[in-house]
């Protein structure tokens, strides 16, 4: 009785971690996707997400004369177990681009 109840806890434990992984993800597509349709240098857009993003995320910046999308992605191991297979999550999130923010050459930035 004693190891399935060991494995139902490791296996909530890993969903929270995930779960956490993936809000972080979200908060952090969001507040690129702002910053870089109010024209932020996309160096900075990307900064802004890494800070907010899982340790190792990947951002990805679409900025257009329309809309800009920034994406961000994380692949997520329980620390207790890291030979585990990596769960991914990722968020994107598209914001208005504003009047006179200009894009980048090279609009996709990693």
């Amino acid at each position: 009785m004693l190891p399935a109840l060991v494995a139902v806890l490791a296996a909530a434990l890993w969903a929270v971690t995930v779960v956490e992984a993936r809000l972080r993800c979200v908060d952090a597509a969001r507040a690129g996707a702002r910053a870089a349709a109010r024209g932020e240098p996309l160096t900075d857009v990307r900064l802004i997400a890494a800070r907010l993003a899982p340790e190792g995320a990947r951002v990805t910046v679409e900025r257009g004369p329309e809309t800009t999308s920034v994406t961000v992605s994380a692949d997520v191991r329980p620390g207790w177990y890291p030979s585990l297979p990596a769960v991914t999550v990722h968020s994107t999130s598209t914001a208005a681009t504003e009047p006179g923010a200009e894009a980048e050459k090279g609009g996709d930035a990693r």
